[in-house]
């Protein structure tokens, strides 16, 4: 959203009518939000609290993210019993780092009481191991406890990401059985849609969903009605591969096993939505150097996560440009070289990376293994042949026309060399990373960039030499 917009607006815009906060893209209309922003300044809050009161906690959550930084404390005052957990879980992590600081460790600890362990723990992981320990003294020992080994396991894990709220069976129930356990125990989750059966090792050796129980004869054994064939998360399997497994068998929910198999957790499909929409942003950040990019980020944070990858580039693009030095005389005698590099070097570019993105992607969801490596190397080669003969025949008839025949077979040439060797790079660059068991999103983008920017160069000018064309 445009702060900017906001902050310069009349703060005392009026929204008209009940139900008209959002626009037709349900996104909160700026004029709504300028009032709340008003009867903040006017220390309002029974204002502020009946303007915020209608919204799903989901667009207060965003509401947060609109307001100015030095306001949101104060709007969470204004609408203390409306900031449940869901609001805080929807939080975005910069705006509810930032509301955690204006708040004393007793403050946090109520609202981590609240929470489901999944969300608490990514409420709480981030903060200094001091603000840590200071919050957690004041949790409950249980709600500790569970919050403590969820932080021991690694971060981006199953053991940090899943729910330890679950309900789990002994194998020896019948079906009236587990009903008359269900209605009488108050400690239970109060949302859950599958029921995990155990052995005496509190191994999970099958599911039940409550649409199956509530259709089956009380004195039915939940051994003979339960699902046996189960997809089990191991506890330290990464969160994308998880993602992938919930993705490829279509699963509402999955149990999390320790090493010893022993039932530790559940993820449901509400966290993997989360997790998909992060990864596949992630990706697309990191393939563009420019880090996390969340507007809400602090500056010196977004500052240093770009710079690193621009002074790269700057490295790769005195690469190209020594190349370029090294045909200055060539260049010096025709001129239209100097004209017609950029379009060589810029329609590889292109090509390298429609390649990349397409094998990256493939990477992140399992689609590219070593088994069919071969394959997809030698499908983008074929796309590379014919991308290049396509566009080797405009770009050599237009040469041919404005300048001279012989320069447009050069730069026809030189276009089918730099797409193919485009191609070819913006495959094996991030299949050469994945094996390297680095994220190929990170830094594919610039050595792809450098062998594009090079071998256009490089073949245009290194082509129009080797025809005669100009001499060095």
């Amino acid at each position: 959203m445009a702060e900017t917009d906001l902050q310069d607006a009349d703060l005392d815009t009026p929204v008209q009518g009940e139900g008209e906060q959002f626009d037709e893209e349900n996104r909160l209309k700026p004029e709504f939000v300028r009032q709340v922003r008003a009867s903040l300044r006017d220390d309002n809050e029974d204002s502020t609290y009946d303007l915020v009161e209608p919204l799903h906690p989901a667009d207060i959550a965003d509401l947060f993210e609109l307001v100015e930084r030095d306001e949101r404390a104060t709007l969470a005052a204004a609408i203390t019993d409306l900031m449940s957990s869901e609001v805080i879980a929807e939080l975005n992590d910069y705006v509810r780092e930032d509301m955690l600081e204006d708040l004393d460790p007793e403050a946090v600890a109520e609202i981590v009481e609240l929470l489901d362990t999944d969300d608490a723990v990514q409420l709480i992981e981030d903060l200094d191991d001091a603000d840590q320990r200071a919050i957690l003294a004041e949790v409950e020992a249980e709600d500790r406890t569970a919050i403590e080994a969820a932080l021991a396991y690694p971060e981006e894990t199953a053991g940090r990401l899943m729910q330890r709220e679950l309900i789990a069976v002994p194998d020896s129930m019948t079906v009236g059985d587990l009903i008359d356990y269900l209605r009488s125990n108050d400690d239970l989750p109060t949302e859950f849609w599958e029921i995990f059966v155990v052995d005496h090792r509190y191994h999970p050796i099958g599911s039940c969903q409550l649409s199956w129980i509530m259709r089956t004869p009380r004195d039915i054994a939940l051994t003979d009605v339960m699902k046996r064939d189960q997809t089990l998360i191991p506890v330290d399997m990464d969160q994308e591969e998880v993602a992938l497994r919930f993705q490829k068998y279509a699963l509402i929910s999955a149990a999390v096993v320790d090493d010893d198999g022993r039932l530790v957790g559940q993820m449901t499909v509400d966290d993997i939505v989360h997790i998909i929409s992060e990864e596949a942003g992630e990706d697309a950040l990191l393939m563009s150097g420019a880090g996390e990019g969340d507007i809400n980020e602090p500056l010196r944070e977004a500052y240093s996560a770009r710079v690193r990858w621009l002074i790269a580039n700057l490295g790769t693009a005195v690469v190209a440009s020594a190349i370029i030095a090294a045909f200055g005389a060539a260049i010096e005698e025709l001129v239209a070289l100097a004209v017609l590099m950029p379009i060589v070097a810029s329609i590889g570019g292109n090509a390298g990376t429609q390649t990349m993105a397409v094998t990256v992607r493939a990477i992140a969801m399992n689609q590219l293994t070593r088994s069919n490596t071969k394959r997809l190397v030698l499908r983008e080669l074929k796309v590379a042949l014919m991308n290049g003969a396509t566009i080797a025949v405009l770009i050599g008839i237009a040469t041919a026309v404005i300048f001279t025949p012989q320069l447009g077979g050069v730069i026809a040439a030189a276009m089918i060399v730099n797409i193919i060797v485009s191609g070819m790079a913006g495959v094996l660059v991030p299949v050469a990373f994945d094996r390297l068991d680095q994220d190929p999103a990170v830094a594919s983008s610039v050595f792809v960039t450098m062998i594009t920017d090079s071998m256009g160069f490089f073949a245009f000018l290194g082509l129009a030499v080797a025809s005669g064309l100009v001499s060095m």
